[in-house]
């Protein structure tokens, strides 16, 4: 159950968040938190990471429902009180439907997080998207220390 309060509560920031940048922002305003590294920039992005897959909402049904479906099985039949498991797949789960909500409502998916390293302007994200990130890496370094502690038995 905790996994799923987890999603939910990455659903509530994520959109919580997005609300307030679209009630109080215009599109392509600018708000420098730290000059030249971070900046709140009200963005709206139709595709996927990187702005790739334009367009393609279909697509993104299809997948979060696959990945919901996916993790919702593993949360009840394999996670089994494995905390880092079970918070990967709720901070996946609350990402994927955070931008879910926001595809399915609006069409497109609001970014605002704007981060800066040295030169290179990262591509603008949002709550959602963090979680969705942390999730696949926590996800990625459990699949690692599972198959080794395998190769070790």
């Amino acid at each position: 159950m905790f996994y799923y309060i987890l999603a939910v509560i990455v659903i509530a920031i994520d959109q919580l968040t997005k609300w307030l940048v679209v009630e109080n922002m215009e599109l392509r305003e600018s708000i420098p938190i730290i000059e030249g590294v971070f900046h709140l920039t009200s963005h709206r992005n139709s595709g996927a990471a990187f702005g790739i897959l334009q367009g393609q909402m279909w697509l993104f049904f299809i997948a979060t429902f696959i990945v919901t479906a996916v993790i919702i099985y593993y949360v009840q039949t394999q996670v089994k009180g494995n905390r880092w498991f079970g918070t990967s797949l709720g901070l996946v789960l609350g990402g994927a439907i955070g931008n879910f909500i926001d595809r399915l409502f609006h069409g497109e998916v609001v970014d605002f997080l704007d981060v800066y390293i040295f030169t290179y302007n990262y591509p603008i994200f949002n709550v959602a998207d963090m979680a969705l990130v942390t999730g696949v890496i926590m996800l990625i370094i459990y699949v690692i220390l599972e198959e080794k502690q395998q190769r070790k038995s």
